[in-house]
């Protein structure tokens, strides 16, 4: 089989959450670029629907459906959107995400629980719910997460604060792990991608005041590009990564390697 064949998603229906704006429209992209037929979702239906124009106008048929994953009654629903627009899904990229920055000593509650309840369990009821539902009875599936190199390391106070954040990354990248030696044996491969520092707009105001650390703490001397996580999204999903599970792969320019 050729490297084309190989990496060629035609056929296969993919679910990227938070795939409005940022990574999750550039992932999706990519993958309808290589044939999926893909649904996004994200919580304002504004965003989504105008994410889906800008695909479809590129020449892609994207379903859109809006929704908040961090509400485990959503859940369902969602998936029964997706199902019944396009059909079972193969591919699902959890890239809805939050963030809460504030200092140990005072981080609130409130922030602890909405890293939890968005990044960590309902990154892990979405994925239950379509293992279950579609790649179970099927044997086959790729899950993606996406995490961040905060879930594999610490950094100093003066690139990152938010130990909620940091916690359900680090949560996320071993959940991952659990879930590909316990899906295994149905051929679900689940993965999670770490992005180091990239601009979008959750990382916007933090990048304003702490680039210049970031950049000298990068061998690469770069800060990534929302473009960056394409190639590496297309491998996992496709069958040209079909021997690849449990894995957690930093995108960061090498910062994590110093």
């Amino acid at each position: 089989m050729s490297i084309k064949d190989l990496l060629s998603l035609s056929g296969r229906v993919a679910l990227v959450t938070g795939g409005s704006r940022g990574l999750g429209l550039s992932m999706t992209r990519a993958l309808a670029e290589m044939g999926a037929r893909v649904a996004i979702s994200a919580r304002h239906a504004a965003e989504l629907q105008e994410a889906q124009a800008r695909l479809r106008a590129a020449g892609y048929a994207v379903h859109a459906a809006a929704s908040d994953v961090s509400r485990r009654e959503a859940i369902a629903a969602l998936v029964d959107s997706v199902i019944a627009a396009l059909g079972p899904i193969d591919i699902l990229i959890n890239n809805a995400g939050t963030s809460w920055g504030a200092p140990a000593s005072d981080y609130p509650l409130e922030g602890w629980q909405k890293c939890i309840d968005l990044n960590l369990t309902g990154t892990f009821l979405l994925a239950q719910e379509v293992a279950r539902r579609c790649m179970i009875p099927r044997q086959t599936g790729s899950i993606i997460n996406i995490a961040s190199v905060a879930g594999l390391r610490g950094t100093m106070p003066d690139e990152l604060l938010g130990v909620g954040y940091f916690a359900s990354k680090g949560g996320m990248v071993n959940m991952t792990r659990a879930l590909a030696a316990e899906w295994g044996a149905h051929n679900i491969r689940v993965n999670t991608i770490c992005p180091g520092f990239i601009p979008t707009k959750l990382s916007s105001a933090q990048l304003e005041r702490n680039t210049r650390q970031v950049l000298e703490r990068t061998p690469l001397g770069r800060l990534g590009q929302e473009d960056d996580l394409q190639g590496l999204t297309v491998l996992l999903a496709s069958d040209a990564g079909r021997h690849i599970s449990g894995q957690a792969i930093a995108v960061d320019g090498g910062r994590t390697a110093v």
